[in-house]
Formats: C-alpha cells, sequence, structure tokens
C-alpha cells in the first residue's frame, strides 16, 4: 500500500490547475487504499494560497469557497492530518540546525519525519521544492516532485 505525505505546494495542486497537478490528480485517483498524511498547518497554508489566487484573479470568490470546503471535507474524510504541536517545533528546529530551510518547509519536513516514524510502510514526501525535497532525501526520505514526472 503506497502512503504520501503531502506538503502544501502538493496538496494544492489536487484543486488548482497548475504545473502538476495532473501527476497529483494522477496520485489521489489510484492511492487503491493507500495513505495520503499532511501537516495541520498545511491546511491554513492552502487557504493562504487559494485566497491570493482569488486576490490575484485567477479565479472568483466562489470557486475560492469551493475549493476550501473541498479541501475541508477531504481533511476530515481523505486525509491523515498530523496535529501541529511542540513536537512538531522541536523536530523542526532540529531540521533547521541541519538544513537551509525557511521555518514553513522546516515545518512541513518536520511533519513527515514524525509520521514516517510511526509507519510500518514507506512514506514518499510529495513536494514541488528542489531544495525541500533535497533536504527530504539527506533525512533518508523517498521524495516525488510533481514538477518533474512526465
Amino acid at each position: 500500500m503506497a502512503s504520501y505525505y503531502f506538503d502544501t505546494s502538493s496538496l494544492v495542486k489536487a484543486y488548482l490547475r497548475e504545473d502538476g497537478s495532473d501527476v497529483i490528480i494522477g496520485l489521489v485517483d489510484n492511492l487503491s487504499g493507500g495513505r495520503i498524511s499532511i501537516l495541520e498547518i498545511t491546511l491554513l497554508e492552502a487557504q493562504s494560497t487559494v485566497r491570493r489566487h482569488e486576490r490575484e484573479g485567477s479565479i472568483s470568490g466562489r470557486a475560492a469557497n469551493r475549493i476550501l470546503e473541498r479541501i475541508d471535507e477531504d481533511a476530515v474524510s481523505s486525509y491523515i492530518v498530523k496535529p501541529f504541536d511542540a513536537l512538531v517545533i522541536e523536530e523542526a528546529i532540529r531540521v533547521l540546525d541541519t538544513h537551509p530551510l525557511k521555518t514553513l518547509d522546516a515545518l512541513q519536513l518536520a511533519g513527515c519525519l514524525m509520521i514516517g516514524r510511526s509507519m510500518s510502510e514507506p512514506l514518499t514526501f510529495v513536494c514541488a521544492d528542489t531544495r525541500l525535497n533535497d533536504a527530504a532525501r539527506l533525512e533518508g526520505l523517498v521524495t516525488l516532485n510533481p514538477l518533474n514526472v512526465r
């Protein structure tokens, strides 16, 4: 059974048409019993991304609201949502001591590492950011960049 961790750059591709959306939609549609995990803060980042698209005029307010409703519904019914807590922050601090990442990227990687440690099967880190994927590989994770899949 395949298990994936989506950072925000990947999660939003399931809801907004962007480069790499076809790859993400394909993963979600063909999961067949697998799992998608996210960090709780991903929901906040996704809202920020959707609202930015609305402000920039690439989607309407109505479309933005529908997308956010779908994300919330999927978070309850389809995703494993890791709570954002002090342990995630501690792990992110360790990640920042090791890798040159931005704060939210370190939190995403920390969340994936913590979820991965609690699973018996491998967890693939799905992310559209090269630097973050490089750090994830150095931490021993398998990565998938939806922008690099042909």
